[in-house]
């Protein structure tokens, strides 16, 4: 198998696409994080179910009391998720709210189970504003219909002929049309949303970079890493040690 098969495999696992069953060592908690900053609500909702969170690996004693160690780890995740909202664009004091919210409500839970449901209705809350923020503006039906196909496919080199054939427009209608709705070219926005992804994967696991590289379908590292420094002014690699920092 070569490597760009491999990463468009993984990436496919990645976005839980193909697999029905993902290991905890396969996937990070910051990788679930990344979902939620993303709005995918269909992956978040698919976690939680497979993991439970008092179930969850790795959880320190940071109370003897099991109900109290469980709140605290409570504060602790909606504490994570609201920062890592505000920084996939939630208005800070919002995320904030949302995040009190739903500890208050942990902070009267009397069963640990309870608490697992809170933690799940919070999650899946946020990746739902975030979804609503991604598609904030109002799209035509069609442009709606390429934007979701574009968020599906983002490990592949989408072409206009597919999003024609989506559509049942011509190219040159369906161009005019996208950017007069988005403000931007079909091809721009491909590659900023592959930019996106790319910098929450920067962030939030630990693949190479090559590998993300060949999961989004660049046609090669190099020219990854060139559009990547013109969007971000910095490097694949800088952004990480950047990202590393601030976490």
């Amino acid at each position: 198998m070569n490597d760009k098969h491999q990463s468009h495999v993984q990436y496919r696992k990645y976005l839980e696409k193909e697999t029905h069953t993902i290991h905890a060592p396969f996937l990070p908690e910051m990788d679930f994080y990344a979902a939620i900053k993303t709005g995918d609500v269909k992956r978040v909702e698919k976690l939680c179910k497979e993991e439970e969170f008092h179930k969850k690996q790795g959880l320190g004693v940071l109370s003897k009391n099991a109900l109290r160690n469980m709140k605290y780890h409570f504060v602790i995740s909606a504490a994570m998720i609201a920062r890592v909202c505000v920084t996939g664009g939630m208005q800070l004091s919002e995320s904030y709210e949302m995040s009190d919210y739903y500890i208050g409500r942990a902070d009267l839970a009397d069963s640990i189970d309870k608490i697992s449901v809170i933690h799940d209705e919070m999650c899946i809350a946020y990746a739902k504003r975030m979804r609503e923020l991604n598609h904030e503006h109002i799209y035509s039906k069609q442009i709606t219909k390429c934007i979701d196909y574009i968020l599906e496919h983002l490990d592949t080199r989408i072409k206009m002929e597919d999003l024609c054939d989506l559509t049942s427009l011509s190219s040159s209608y369906l161009s005019r049309l996208f950017r007069k709705e988005t403000g931007m070219t079909v091809s721009r926005y491909i590659l900023l949303k592959k930019i996106e992804t790319a910098r929450n994967m920067l962030s939030y696991s630990d693949y190479p970079i090559m590998w993300i590289s060949n999961a989004l379908a660049f046609p090669s590292q190099s020219y990854f890493t060139k559009v990547f420094t013109q969007e971000c002014k910095v490097t694949p690699r800088k952004y990480r040690e950047m990202s590393g920092d601030a976490i």
